[in-house]
């Protein structure tokens, strides 16, 4: 089931209704009609996978409560061991059985021996990397000692299928999720009002802004040489903002619908396209997905600890398991390797962390100095996604060399398209220390913003795509 699509708009408001009229009373039948309803809203897209969330949630609390009652750390790790090889089992043979295999095959042909492997028709399920990271992340905390176990199943089930971020993220740690489900939730207008905005915002960013994008994108990525420099240079900048808006956009809709229940979920994205370096970026992109990594991947490998050497190696690290996890295809490996190439400098000079604060803090305008380096960020970042939005290598490879012949005389100037692109920019800039464009804050006039929500709805309805259109992260 799809946020953008009609059987959503039935769903939510039955659901929201039923939970604070008909379940509110018992916290336990809140917990199970939430856990009921994300099954529902998962199965909506293929009963069958429901099978492999519930084992792996049976997997992952099982273990949670052994590593409780075991203090033998060889035990310890078995059981942590378990939990990953199930885990990546799964995810490794539905997402990455067949680029093994093809690139396995591959290696032995260059050789000139002929393999007889066969790839297989695997269906990939949705959701499949966010919620075994999320599971994954339990059981790691569990085993550190960092969380307490919880002895509850219905709340753990709950907590690893919660629907607003079950397929898409953000991948939420047990530690900020899990104990919202131990509390009775009442009801309250003000968070129910600011997930509503931000659910509006995030419909504006997906259907207006990644839909009409993905339009002009798919036409140029599709057929690079029929379209001259200038255009397909857009193209990456279109892209660019096709998947902010679409991957943002959803993340905007799932917190905005977990307030609507009371919940409060983490922010995975802070105007990222504002950053004045790489690394700023990171920090700013995919914000679950990056600390995930940070703190499970790159921290126990040493981190920035350590010689020029081990620096290097883990960033590198970092960012291509980043990539692959991503796809199984090489592009999203050379799209890793290009951000490690382009935050590497920053990290050797001891400058990755000179932009923790917010651009232009308490200003209208920034400063010439940081125009140049949001500019240049932006341009590296648009760069790398040439890759990412790439079927193939040589797919990836042919655009850019396209770009630098300057032989065809096609153009696209899609003015509508880059108009809407300038509002979300102009009312992100405005009110870019919030956690989204539309949130409300007291020293707002109430005249101004309900204008802007206005306009943001007229937009929506006017300018907004209809047609069914998955988020690009659904295949990830």
């Amino acid at each position: 089931m799809l946020f953008n699509s009609f059987e959503y708009l039935i769903f939510l408001p039955t659901v929201f209704l039923l939970y604070w009229f008909v379940f509110n009373k018992h916290l336990k039948l809140q917990n199970l009609f939430l856990l009921v309803i994300s099954y529902v809203f998962y199965g909506w897209w293929d009963w069958r996978f429901l099978a492999l969330i519930a084992f792996s949630s049976f997997v992952d609390y099982n273990i949670g409560l052994r590593l409780d009652n075991t203090q033998e750390q060889r035990k310890r790790k078995l059981l942590l061991y378990i939990s990953m090889l199930v885990n990546l089992g799964f995810l490794g043979y539905f997402k990455y059985y067949n680029f093994f295999i093809d690139n396995f095959k591959l290696a032995f042909e260059s050789i000139g021996i002929n393999m007889h492997l066969s790839s297989l028709q695997i269906i990939l399920p949705v959701g499949i990397s966010f919620y075994t990271f999320q599971t994954m992340s339990y059981t790691i905390d569990v085993y550190r000692k960092k969380l307490e176990p919880t002895k509850n199943v219905i709340e753990f089930f709950a907590y690893v299928s919660f629907f607003p971020q079950l397929v898409a993220g953000p991948i939420e740690r047990a530690k900020n999720l899990l104990p919202q489900f131990k509390v009775k939730r009442k009801f309250s207008y003000d968070l129910a009002s600011d997930g509503m905005r931000q659910i509006l915002w995030g419909l504006f960013k997906k259907m207006v802004i990644a839909d009409n994008c993905a339009v002009y994108v798919n036409q140029i990525f599709d057929a690079p040489q029929d379209y001259n420099s200038p255009t397909l240079i857009l193209g990456a900048v279109l892209f660019a903002f096709q998947i902010y808006g679409d991957f943002s956009g959803y993340s905007d809709i799932a917190i905005g619908t977990a307030k609507l229940f009371g919940f409060n979920l983490m922010q995975n994205f802070a105007t990222p396209y504002f950053s004045r370096d790489i690394a700023e970026f990171w920090r700013r992109w995919h914000i679950s997905l990056s600390t995930w990594f940070r703190d499970y991947v790159y921290i126990p490998l040493g981190g920035s600890k350590g010689g020029k050497w081990m620096k290097v190696r883990n960033t590198f690290i970092i960012f291509l398991v980043s990539g692959f996890w991503h796809g199984a295809n090489w592009t999203f490996i050379v799209w890793g390797f290009l951000n490690a190439l382009f935050f590497l400098p920053l990290l050797l000079t001891n400058n990755n962390r000179n932009h923790i604060d917010v651009v232009a803090s308490n200003k209208m305008l920034p400063s010439i100095k940081e125009i140049f380096q949001i500019g240049v960020t932006f341009v590296l970042t648009c760069f790398a996604w040439i890759f990412f939005r790439a079927k193939n290598m040589s797919s990836a490879l042919n655009y850019l060399q396209e770009i630098g012949t300057f032989q065809s005389s096609e153009s696209i100037l899609p003015v509508k398209v880059l108009l809407v692109i300038a509002l979300m920019v102009l009312l992100e800039w405005g009110h870019r220390e919030r956690s989204f464009a539309l949130q409300y804050s007291p020293s707002d006039s109430v005249i101004k913003m309900r204008m802007i929500y206005a306009i943001v709805a007229f937009l929506i309805l006017t300018f907004g795509n209809f047609e069914l259109t998955e988020f690009i992260y659904f295949d990830f």
